[in-house]
């Protein structure tokens, strides 16, 4: 492959810049000459990377040290003359620092229990007895045969729900019973029960049936293999046997519940996170939500939608996405190269596709800019929108064909970024959704030409995801090719305003009291509600909320929200209190209830005392009760209360009257 170093060092500018043909063969002293200056060092190769860690290891250990795949994504293509502006921009993104990741630990005493139908299932506990402390539960009805020694303990049973994840399963069971001792020629069981709960650390499912938990695959310490494979058996057998002892994970999302927009009051309001979510690790917790870290499997679906940034994604968080972004564009682009199309890929499944696509076929154009994410899953709005105002002419999005958990995520993203980019002149955003190579090369080769911004962007993102977001989305505009104010956007986008009717409004402010971010606002001063439209998420509870239901929702986004004043949705007079001239309430509703109530009630008759207490605030109300003393129980005389009698004696006088008539 050819090595582009003189793109290289026009692109990174500042760095010491050396190319090498057998750097981790007969060169490889050159390397440990770099690791002894001490000096932060990139090295673009990542198939040697374990020989070079071990030989940084031997030589100074301060020295950091990374990796950078070119060869795969740049050097091994039909494109390689033209891929030095692309060598450069990997490695100026390769050189962004990553925050530290937090993690959260699971700890596993080795308790299993194997859920089975049949022999497999006592198959996989004799291969596990040695090593894990094991039971085995029967779901099925099939005739077992007893072992000579009773060496683990074997149950039936049919699990009704599981909750929990590695070292912390919870099963509840119905139908549950032990297997007697005196079991001849089969296992004998007692009369089973149900609701019966058991705990273990591990779960080994090969009875076949319905997966105990959603997105299976992505629940640690839960192991499911087909009982007619054998070899995926035996795989399963093998993992769960190493699953003892303390096991760290990342703690995938950061989350702020004072920011979460879920619910107020009782009344729900945004569900994104929770109808995206494919673990079950979020549940709803009073007025936000919570996210178990130990079942959360970090597909960030829920730090992509979240409208306030309560949920935010951690590996790594978006302003690090995003400055690693810019620098693969904008070192790109200063190295001479143009057009670029981003590619948002994970590890697992984006890596091993385009290295398959390397080896074995014409490679990634030089066009096409590799960026490899945790999970494709966590790309958001403000990583596409910050994609574009850098510089991008398309982005695209690579997805398994077969997807391990349900995807609705990047679609909604990209339903929402489709009109912003369509409106201002940028290119097009879209999934790549496949497994095969030759696939992919396709899809990339099908892309239309289209000219990036003439005037990109280099903001460095800072804060917060909102904060980020809105920063993008700005830039975004201002390097739009024909920037517009103002862009529709589909249901459920966490952009717009709100819309009321006037004339049904009675400002109880009942909204201003359920808005999670201030968006519908009030003054304390005078009867009147506001709306800023930047803070608006469309989160629901505002229409939710209101007892008129004069609420109505418009999602869009507009450009000029950010530096706009709040905007008065209605305003009212107040009413004056009639004694001490002090302003309280709306005066239209104080009209409303007296006319409903003047002449209409015996408290409230006309021109009465009690009926000009309503026109007073409620310091004067309480004077003007004393002062005049209304008696409380001074309503008129009831009518007498009638009995039997009475009405016997009124049907004797109507006969009576009757027989005098006649």
């Amino acid at each position: 492959m050819p090595l582009h170093g003189d793109a290289v060092r026009h692109g990174c500018r500042g760095a010491r810049v050396e190319t090498a043909g057998q750097l981790c063969r007969a060169e490889l002293d050159r390397f440990r000459a770099a690791v002894a200056a001490g000096t932060p060092l990139i090295v673009g190769c990542t198939q040697e990377a374990p020989l070079f860690a071990e030989a940084a290891e031997q030589g100074n250990k301060q020295t950091a040290l990374s990796f950078v795949n070119v060869r795969e994504t740049a050097g091994w293509s039909a494109q390689a003359a033209d891929a030095g502006p692309k060598t450069a921009a990997l490695i100026a993104a390769a050189a962004e620092p990553t925050p530290d990741i937090p993690f959260v630990t699971l700890n596993s005493e080795g308790v299993i229990m194997v859920y089975g139908r049949d022999e497999q299932a006592i198959a996989a506990a004799d291969l596990l007895k040695d090593h894990l402390d094991v039971t085995v539960m029967i779901t099925g009805r099939d005739a077992l045969t007893p072992g000579r020694v009773n060496a683990f303990p074997v149950v039936k049973g049919t699990v009704r729900s599981a909750k929990g994840h590695l070292g912390a399963f919870e099963i509840v069971v119905d139908d549950f019973a032990a297997a007697a001792p005196s079991s001849r020629d089969a296992f004998d069981f007692a009369a089973g029960r149900d609701g019966a709960v058991s705990r273990c650390d591990i779960i080994l499912d090969v009875s076949g049936g319905t997966p105990l938990f959603p997105a299976h695959d992505l629940r640690d310490g839960y192991l499911r293999a087909d009982p007619g494979d054998p070899a995926a058996v035996l795989r399963a057998v093998l993992k769960a046997r190493d699953l003892i002892g303390n096991f760290d994970k990342p703690r995938y999302i950061a989350f702020s519940d004072a920011l979460c927009a879920h619910s107020r009051s009782r009344i729900v309001g945004c569900r994104r996170c929770l109808d995206l979510c494919p673990t079950g690790a979020i549940e709803p917790a009073g007025d936000h939500v919570a996210i178990d870290a130990n079942v959360c499997a970090g597909c960030g679906q829920c730090a992509a939608t979240c409208p306030t940034g309560a949920a935010a994604y951690a590996l790594p968080p978006a302003d690090a996405l995003l400055r690693k972004l810019r620098a693969l564009l904008t070192v790109y682009r200063d190295a001479g190269g143009g057009d670029p199309v981003l590619l948002f890929h994970d590890d697992a499944h984006g890596s091993a596709l385009i290295d398959a696509l390397a080896r074995h076929g014409d490679g990634l154009p030089a066009h096409v800019l590799p960026l490899a994410v945790n999970e494709v899953t966590q790309v958001g709005l403000e990583a596409i929108a910050a994609a574009f105002a850098y510089g991008a002419s398309s982005v695209r999005l690579l997805l398994r064909g077969k997807p391990r958990h349900d995807t609705a995520g990047p679609t909604k993203t990209i339903a929402l970024a489709a009109p912003i980019l369509e409106n201002l002149g940028y290119g097009s955003v879209a999934v790549i959704e496949t497994d095969d190579p030759e696939a992919l090369a396709a899809a990339l080769a099908a892309i239309e030409p289209h000219a990036g911004t003439a005037r990109p962007a280099s903001f460095l993102p800072v804060g917060p995801k909102r904060e980020v977001m809105r920063h993008a989305l700005r830039e975004l505009h201002r390097a739009a090719p024909r920037p517009v104010d103002l862009v529709p956007l589909p249901d459920g986008a966490p952009f717009g305003a709100v819309e009321i009717d006037v004339a049904g409004c009675t400002l109880c402010l009942a909204c201003v009291a359920a808005c999670p971010t201030g968006a519908m606002g009030d003054d304390p001063d005078r009867p009147l509600l506001r709306f800023t439209e930047d803070a608006c998420v469309q989160c629901g509870l505002c229409k939710a909320t209101c007892p008129e239901k004069v609420i109505a929702l418009k999602p869009q986004i507009d450009f000029r929200a950010a530096t706009a004043m709040p905007r008065v949705l209605k305003e009212e007079e107040p009413f004056h209190c009639i004694r001490c001239g002090k302003p309280f309430g709306v005066k239209s509703t104080i009209e409303r209830v007296i006319g409903k109530l003047e002449g209409r009630h015996w408290m409230y008759a006309k021109d009465s005392k009690r009926l000009e207490a309503l026109r007073m605030c409620e310091d004067c109300r309480v004077a003007a009760v004393t002062e005049e003393g209304f008696d409380p129980h001074g309503a008129p005389p009831r009518p007498a209360v009638r009995t039997t009698d009475d009405y016997l004696r009124e049907r004797a006088a109507r006969e009576r009257a009757q027989k005098s008539e006649t």
